[in-house]
């Protein structure tokens, strides 16, 4: 795509909006592109900041009525921004990740707004406070030695009626495994997901599970062959107690967790998991060595794919924790805390944009690219400057703040380009322009 005066600007920023804009209805896309750029530009959740960060051509009341009772799917949004994801990687194998932030309240009247227990422990907080809980479903990217978590879907449980954290994660697994058709997918998840009545469901819909378990999980040892004994085959054998995991072989190995080089004391062995019903699962017994020789706590981690290794399952949750940086990012960076609407489906759009918005540059941070390096560069005179999220949306600020973005779009080729671009095709010149 030719774009000239816009050469600082990625021609990826035009691709990628081009592809979201499919999955809306094309009578939307104007507002839905206006709004998305000034998610993007302003570091407030509100739809007002977002409103005053461009150069809208319609009242504002109109954007609130879009929000409101406008004829789109955030969730064909949300999948959509996934298929964007997973274009940038050619793995067969995808992570995803599933978890709950807690969003503070002092309203009750806030969209399923309850009390909740604040399982952080942070200095100076009630372990009581009134706030929304969200389950998302996040799309974990390999980034060097890192993993980048980009937002699919999040979903708020209803307060009221046979609903809950699992019943919001099922729903966003089985609603996000047609984007993972021809791929083969594991789930990581925490010690609070990993129940009967997620895991199994989980497996049932083709999801491969990583998780941490209690310590003290009932597993069992295979039974031993029946040989044609009298009776029922025992459907299981000896109980794995600490005195038979001590009793398997130590494997120390230094491997890159948690950003930073660590040495790895591990036990693996192949068992039956008694909350599974006696599904066989590979579980790992792992401790972390401390720089003065000391020994951390032990964690029980557990997996449904008896295809990995203990070394890559190790690896593979490590890549969980990169969505409790998403959180923060979202919470903190792109106004997540501060998103207010009156009613719940609402709410459930305009976070499904502040979202998008946050992916968008994470993408573009991701290609690093030398356009993106030219957008990202805030300090020229700076030698070998990192290439973030946030650099990357300072770039856009110098360049779409206050501007119309609805000139950048094309409703006949349905196409978001460059301005000088997006002008009527094929438009007879001005003659007395000319003369």
């Amino acid at each position: 795509m030719d774009t000239k005066g816009y050469g600082h600007i990625p021609n990826a920023l035009f691709d990628a909006i081009t592809f979201l804009a499919q999955a809306l209805p094309k009578r939307s896309v104007p507002t839905f592109l206006e709004l998305l750029f000034g998610a993007m530009l302003t570091q407030n959740g509100f739809v007002t900041e977002a409103w005053l960060a461009i150069k809208p051509r319609r009242h504002w009341s109109s954007y609130f009525k879009w929000l409101q009772k406008g004829r789109w799917s955030w969730v064909a949004l949300g999948l959509q921004t996934a298929r964007l994801a997973l274009q940038r990687t050619d793995a067969r194998r995808c992570f995803v990740a599933i978890d709950d932030t807690l969003i503070f309240r002092g309203s009750r009247k806030a969209p399923e707004s309850r009390i909740h227990h604040q399982h952080g422990r942070k200095a100076n907080r009630p372990d009581y406070v009134r706030g929304q809980n969200w389950v998302s479903l996040a799309l974990v990217l390999p980034q060097g030695w890192r993993s980048l978590a980009l937002p699919v879907l999040s979903r708020l449980p209803r307060a009221t009626g046979n609903g809950g954290k699992l019943v919001a994660a099922k729903t966003l697994l089985r609603v996000a495994r047609r984007v993972f058709r021809e791929r083969l997918v594991t789930l990581l998840v925490d010690s609070w997901y990993m129940r009967k009545s997620l895991l199994l469901p989980a497996q049932a819909m083709g999801y491969k599970v990583i998780g941490q378990v209690r310590k003290d999980t009932a597993l069992y040892l295979p039974p031993p062959p029946h040989d044609g004994k009298r009776g029922r085959p025992r459907k299981y054998g000896d109980k794995l107690t600490q005195a038979r995991v001590d009793q398997l072989p130590v494997v120390t190995q230094r491997i890159f967790l948690y950003n930073g080089w660590k040495t790895l004391h591990y036990r693996s062995c192949e068992a039956l998991a008694y909350f599974l019903n006696g599904q066989r699962v590979r579980v790992v017994w792992s401790q972390i060595e401390n720089e003065d020789g000391t020994l951390r706590q032990t964690r029980l981690i557990l997996c449904t794919d008896l295809s990995l290794s203990a070394t890559r399952i190790l690896l593979a949750y490590n890549r969980r924790w990169s969505i409790e940086d998403l959180f923060n990012q979202l919470k903190n960076r792109w106004g997540w805390k501060d998103a207010w609407q009156q009613s719940r489906q609402v709410l459930h759009r305009w976070t499904q944009i502040l979202s998008t918005s946050y992916a968008l540059p994470q993408l573009l941070a991701q290609m690093n690219s030398e356009e993106v390096k030219t957008l990202a560069s805030m300090s020229p005179w700076r030698h070998k400057q990192p290439v973030t999220a946030g650099r990357v949306r300072q770039g856009l600020q110098r360049i779409f703040a206050h501007v119309d973005i609805r000139s950048h779009w094309n409703p006949k080729t349905g196409k978001f380009m460059a301005q000088n671009q997006a002008s009527r095709p094929g438009r007879p010149p001005n003659q007395r322009k000319a003369a």
